[in-house]
């Protein structure tokens, strides 16, 4: 059996964006494998595009704690219901604190000082405090950690990663607060725990091959063949694996206004399939930053961003070409459940042809 480009990021897309309910944050989160959530706007777009209504619903999320953030696929921030973090943290805890061994060294973050900082932590963080907050908290009780560049950074992170802490609500505008990590420190993972994240992962992604779980996850390649041999799921093509009857039966075009840092955008090897290698630039723009992107049927279809000047707000699209007329009238749909989500009318303005 083989799969054309066209077949193949329809269901993907399907896959990671189909056409939902209303769902509730935690079931949004699991169903894309976690969201990613280094910038918490982002992440609130990418919870829209699978079905949350608003971002009240997910602060109130994030208070309640029925998800939270840590740092887990790849060493990067991601939202997850609260109940798959502790497996999580079992597979990617220890390779990220083994990971950021020679930076904390560097920042002046030894065994000692962190030793120090799991101990005291649990002291002073009795209510959310920010970043800043804390780090002064435990400079105050004889932390020697310099409070100006990436130290702090790291030194969350750190224990984040060693299952003593978590993200949780904003505390200030933009400011996200710490909280203690309810029960014991997590086990170390084993082969259930992989099988279950790559099928976690082929249910988000698929059809997908172990080049691609190895991208989106950080880890070896090796152990992502055996996790997916694990999982069970029959190949559909080629070295792609997916459960067959997650394949989406024709249907309309699907469209969504995704934003920066999407999942969908992050969880293969490849992504010249669904955005041609002549505009790549134009959405990964170098260092790191993924634009947001208006996506059809699986391609990449452009980029788009809101303007606010003199009271107004504009959905700006940047096509990267001419757009069907099928696909216009998607676009005008997404900009108004877009302004839903913010609270704002927003006018649509498409660039070009």
């Amino acid at each position: 059996m083989t799969i054309d480009d066209a077949r193949l990021l329809r269901w993907r897309m399907h896959a990671q964006l189909a056409p939902a309910e209303p769902a509730t944050v935690a079931d949004a989160a699991g169903r894309a494998a976690g969201i990613q959530a280094q910038d918490a706007p982002a992440a609130r777009l990418g919870l829209r595009a699978r079905g949350v209504r608003t971002p009240r619903q997910v602060q109130a999320a994030l208070e309640t704690g029925e998800v939270v953030s840590s740092w887990l696929m790849r060493g990067t921030l991601h939202l997850v219901p609260a109940d798959d973090l502790p497996w999580l943290l079992g597979i990617f805890g220890a390779r990220n604190v083994a990971a950021g061994a020679g930076r904390r060294r560097q920042l002046g973050l030894t065994e000692e000082v962190c030793a120090q900082a799991l101990a005291v932590i649990p002291e002073v963080l009795r209510a959310p405090l920010g970043r800043a907050e804390l780090i002064a908290a435990l400079i105050g009780r004889g932390v020697a950690v310099d409070p100006a560049g990436q130290a702090p950074h790291h030194l969350v992170g750190y224990a984040a990663a060693r299952g003593l802490i978590r993200r949780g609500a904003e505390v200030a505008p933009r400011e996200p607060g710490y909280v203690l990590l309810d029960g014991p420190p997590p086990e170390p993972a084993g082969d259930t725990e992989r099988a279950a994240l790559a099928a976690r992962y082929l249910a988000a992604f698929g059809p997908a091959g172990p080049a691609d779980f190895a991208a989106w996850s950080g880890l070896p390649l090796a152990v992502c063949r055996r996790a997916l041999a694990d999982a069970g799921l029959p190949e559909v093509a080629p070295g792609l694996f997916a459960d067959p009857g997650t394949e989406p039966p024709p249907g309309p075009v699907h469209v969504r206004l995704l934003g920066a840092y999407d999942n969908y955008l992050l969880g293969y090897r490849d992504r010249a399939a669904m955005l041609d290698p002549a505009f790549a630039g134009r959405i990964n723009a170098g260092g790191g930053v993924i634009h947001p992107a208006l996506v059809a049927d699986g391609r990449v279809l452009g980029r788009w961003r809101v303007e606010r000047a003199r009271g107004a707000a504009t959905l700006a699209v940047e096509p990267f070409g001419p757009l069907a007329r099928s696909v216009r009238g998607a676009v005008a749909a997404e900009t108004e459940a877009v302004g839903r989500f913010l609270g704002e009318e927003l006018e649509l303005r498409v660039a070009g042809p």
